[in-house]
């Protein structure tokens, strides 16, 4: 599949300096470090895009998971989707009247030239929490971000971040909670122009997306720690689905998890066991996250594959 990947551009051969400098930073540090992708991807159905296609991922597995692998200790290089959920930010309101009724905006001094704008303890309780912790990883350098937006991006920016990091051998983890399309339509086959309503129904034919396990475990970083997730709505094909990918790709772990219990439940797959992760209804009342457990193990797991 890798001669599929779309050709080197100069955002890809920046977007690699950027991420190698930043790793060999790291590594002077003792760090680990992780690759983590988070949110979806955006699929044009046309050159000159009106449309797209999306999934309805919103990024909190990644975002979530990312803070506690910083507090872990590792450096983490966080790729995620324009506008999906990012680290410590999820302790905000994203939008709309929720955002707005926890401001406050204060007269100033007595010429009015400064406005103060504060917000409620009570409303927003993880805020100064998420923002010393957020402000802690940017001054020790424990965060770098790359952002996407469209499946070609992607694809693009986890090339040159796994190349940059493959120095790294067995401390670097690729954590892939990206919802990466497994469908688009190439640039040579798209309209150039919006497509228009009265040319009658609307058919497409779409081409499978290169996976990009392949070349990343294979070529890109061979001795890195790899995780990929594995989402289903059939429970019964879930397993089945993990392993095929294990096989398949010859990485270490999928996390395996249905789209109704993502939240709550997953299943950690590797060549030799399978292992529950559960909350219990305690642990959801007290507003424990499952990223939590799924980070704590899987670094437990990190640990013991640096030490083969």
């Amino acid at each position: 599949m890798a001669e599929q990947v779309p050709p080197v551009s100069p955002v890809e051969v920046e977007a690699e300096r950027r991420v190698r400098a930043w790793a060999e930073a790291q590594r002077a540090r003792g760090r680990r470090v992780a690759l983590v992708t988070s949110g979806g991807t955006q699929v044009p159905l046309e050159a000159r895009a009106v449309r797209f296609l999306e999934n309805f991922s919103s990024g909190r597995r990644g975002a979530a998971s990312a803070e506690r692998l910083v507090r872990a200790g590792y450096g983490v290089c966080f790729l995620y989707r324009t506008r999906s959920a990012f680290p410590w930010a999820r302790a905000l309101p994203l939008s709309g009247p929720a955002l707005l009724d926890v401001l406050r905006v204060h007269d100033g001094d007595a010429g009015g030239q400064r406005v103060l704008v504060d917000c409620s303890g009570s409303a927003l309780p993880d805020l100064v929490p998420a923002l010393l912790a957020y402000h802690r990883a940017k001054e020790e350098d424990a965060l770098l971000v790359l952002e996407f937006t469209g499946l070609v991006e992607y694809l693009a920016l986890l090339r040159a971040a796994a190349r940059a990091l493959a120095p790294l051998g067995s401390s670097a983890m690729f954590y892939l909670a990206a919802a990466v399309s497994d469908f688009y339509i190439p640039a040579s086959e798209m309209p150039e122009h919006k497509i228009q309503s009265t040319d009658g129904p609307l058919q497409i034919t779409m081409k499978m997306v290169p996976k990009m396990l392949s070349p990343l475990v294979k070529e890109w970083a061979p001795e890195a720690f790899v995780i990929s997730f594995k989402l289903e709505t059939n429970p019964s094909i879930l397993i089945d689905k993990a392993k095929q990918a294990l096989e398949k790709y010859r990485h270490q772990v999928v996390v395996a998890n249905v789209l109704d219990s993502r939240r709550t439940s997953v299943i950690v797959v590797t060549k030799d066991l399978e292992t529950q992760l559960s909350l219990s209804d305690d642990e959801v009342a007290q507003g424990m996250e499952i990223e939590e457990k799924i980070v704590s193990y899987l670094e437990s797991q990190h640990r013991a594959f640096m030490e083969k």
